[in-house]
């Protein structure tokens, strides 16, 4: 559970990173390792970095996804086609 000043440090940075505004270097390196002790950290940086990395419309399916934790936050993740049936 975090405390009430770790949420709204959190919310602050991630909603900086949603809006594609700049954020502190020791506010990122904080939330990153708030983020690998804490799941719901960890969920609400990959969602703000979905959002900053996808124009996420609200009511879409991609809006659905972000809000549900589906996907990785990063594109350069993704398939986009398979070379095979072992694939």
């Amino acid at each position: 559970m975090l405390s009430t000043q770790y949420r709204l440090r959190l919310e602050f940075i991630c909603k900086k990173i949603a809006n594609k505004e700049d954020v502190k270097l020791e506010d990122m390196i904080w939330a990153e390792k708030l983020a690998k002790a804490h799941t719901t950290a960890r969920d609400w940086l990959n969602k703000a970095r979905r959002q900053a990395a996808q124009d996420i419309q609200e009511g879409t399916m991609d809006d659905f996804m972000n809000k549900m934790g589906l996907g990785d936050p990063d594109p350069s993740n993704y398939r986009t086609g398979f070379d095979g049936a072992d694939e």
